[in-house]
């Protein structure tokens, strides 16, 4: 997605929009994990310089290994129920691709 957009990962635009609630949603929910990887990494250099206190630094981190595992589970179940039932997949690929630009 970096590539593709030729920014850096983060919750702001071209990712993360008001104009686009949907795309933004199944961004944010994909890659949510990376981007506040990110943003951590962006505030520990706010951290050497006093703006953020290690434990909001050490929260963050272990969000995003939460956030990573679960959406590691759901992408998962999302996959053997798509194995199971093949007409379902494809309807949910359809109707994604109707709501995104």
């Amino acid at each position: 997605m970096e590539l593709a957009a030729g920014r850096r990962l983060a919750f702001a635009e071209p990712y993360v929009s008001p104009a686009y609630i949907l795309r933004s949603l199944a961004t944010t929910a994909c890659a949510g994990p990376f981007m506040l990887a990110n943003d951590a990494l962006d505030a520990l250099d706010a951290r050497r310089e006093g703006r953020i206190s290690t434990l909001m630094l050490m929260s963050c981190g272990c969000t995003v290994i939460a956030w990573a595992l679960v959406l590691g589970i759901v992408l998962i179940a999302i996959a053997s129920w798509g194995i199971s039932s093949p007409g379902a997949l494809l309807l949910l690929v359809e109707s994604l691709a109707r709501y995104l630009p």
